[in-house]
């Protein structure tokens, strides 16, 4: 069922900690403070660290035998009252931890009140946000695994198609499609390992640390962490309950991803325009203009750039929700899910798609080998040309220059000056010169790794293939 308040003039359910209160909560107030809305996405995780919680509890002797079946047959209920979307949410009882406790202990009486033994809700919530945390990031690697397949199968496909390479958005010298392509696999590459490196830090073990001191019961924290999959447990209570750092460097990795899916977007968008052409975008990714019958818009490459911005928000929100915190747990904790969950969402339809449209993206290689005319891309391949020949790089790079100018006066690319012209220049030019002022003789000559050459990037193709079936 959706969530539900007690009807008006009921009372509402006795809190956890009403005990010392004279007065009951004000209404407004329970709105105002439960998470209830947003945090039952935890359910699930919530479940299992109780369930193994309840079992180290019976494993020590601090809770009978009785009392952990009678907790697993409980819980198990409540599992699928919340799967098949019976379980009654209430405000009036905050959050998931205690909505799912109550309903726990209406089905089994007295073993349900005995689950919290030895915890709180402080260590609970953490031990929860990191164990579906740790799910998020997992997913989250298998998604950019499909977005890095997909670049390099573009790349391969593209290994000696000739683009303009940019530099301050001015053409600079001719590259490979395949190349630019594989620029964006090393920044997701980056991204996955960054993910991958939080996971460590996010897979530590909270629960035990109870409200922020510990417990006096006997409690086995390390089978705990063994059975749900911890590589260890946080070293300090104080810092197990109020740690938020694990989230943030989530937040931080994943707005650096989006800053690498942005800069795709934004090529994207320029490159499907028509004064580049460079591409073009399946119409799915594409919608049209209610008042411009013409228009193709690539709105969801258009999106993606602005959803950069809203992980950005999460990162910054969370940030500002830790700097003034004094040990240990503070309410203000509480504001941290609501951004990490839209965040983790965000990266995760993002990447989704990303692989999808990326399979929508046709390279217009005509286009692309035209504006390397435009820009005088081989100009460096020229200058090159005469160091080898033996002139000092700063003379090659003045006659160049002057070779340049006169390219442009006359409206033509350096290839199409007559030899004759070129060899006024330096005596030093012959026929040969022919074959670095092409887009593909001028791709060619970098052979070495990492660079551009044809050869080079089929190389680059077949050891990235390898780092991503290793990872």
């Amino acid at each position: 069922m959706q969530h539900e308040d007690s009807p008006k003039g009921a009372s509402a359910p006795a809190k956890a900690w009403s005990g010392r209160f004279a007065e009951p909560a004000d209404r407004l107030m329970q709105r105002y403070t439960a998470s209830v809305a947003f945090d039952r996405r935890l359910a699930e995780v919530d479940i299992r660290g109780s369930l193994a919680h309840a079992r180290m509890l019976a494993r020590q002797g601090i809770l009978p035998a009785g009392d952990l079946a009678d907790i697993e047959r409980g819980m198990a209920l409540v599992a699928a009252e919340i799967r098949d979307g019976r379980f009654e949410w209430s405000v009036a009882r905050e959050d998931v931890h205690l909505n799912i406790e109550a309903r726990l202990t209406e089905l089994v009486g007295d073993a349900g009140k005995r689950l919290h033994t030895g915890r709180s809700r402080n260590d609970q919530v953490a031990t929860d946000v990191r164990l579906w945390l740790r799910g998020e990031i997992d997913a989250l690697l298998a998604l950019l695994r499909a977005v890095r397949g997909r670049l390099l199968d573009m790349a391969e496909a593209h290994a000696a198609t000739v683009m303009p390479g940019f530099t301050h958005l001015q053409v600079a010298q001719p590259v490979t499609f395949g190349h630019h392509l594989m620029a964006y696999f090393e920044m997701f590459s980056r991204d996955a390992e960054r993910l991958a490196d939080c996971r460590r830090r996010v897979n530590r073990l909270p629960l035990g640390a109870a409200a922020l001191a510990g417990t006096g019961f006997p409690i086995d924290r390390e089978s705990v962490a063994a059975e749900l999959g911890f590589d260890g447990v946080c070293e300090n209570s104080l810092d197990a309950v109020s740690d938020r750092d694990f989230a943030i460097e989530f937040l931080a990795a994943g707005a650096l991803a989006m800053a690498h899916v942005s800069r795709l977007a934004e090529e994207l968008v320029l490159w499907m325009n028509p004064r580049f052409g460079f591409v073009d975008i399946a119409d799915r990714f594409c919608t049209g203009s209610s008042i411009m019958p013409q228009k193709k818009n690539p709105d969801v490459p258009e999106l993606m750039r602005g959803k950069a911005g809203r992980v950005y928000g999460s990162l910054v929100a969370l940030l500002t929700l830790v700097k003034a915190q004094p040990l240990a747990y503070n309410k203000d904790n509480q504001e941290d899910k609501e951004p990490l969950f839209d965040a983790a969402d965000t990266l995760a339809d993002t990447f989704t798609i990303l692989a999808e449209l990326l399979g929508g993206v046709t390279p217009r290689a005509d286009r692309m080998r035209a504006a390397l005319a435009e820009g005088y891309a081989t100009a460096t391949d020229l200058a090159d040309y005469l160091v080898r020949k033996g002139m000092p790089f700063r003379d090659a790079h003045e006659v160049v220059a002057r070779a340049v100018r006169e390219a442009e006066a006359a409206g033509v690319d350096l290839a199409a000056l007559p030899l004759a012209r070129l060899r006024a220049f330096s005596p030093l030019v012959e026929a040969d010169v022919a074959e670095v002022l092409t887009p593909e003789g001028s791709a060619a000559t970098r052979r070495h790794t990492g660079g551009t050459a044809p050869e080079a990037v089929r190389a680059a193709i077949a050891r990235a293939r390898a780092r991503l079936a290793a990872a």
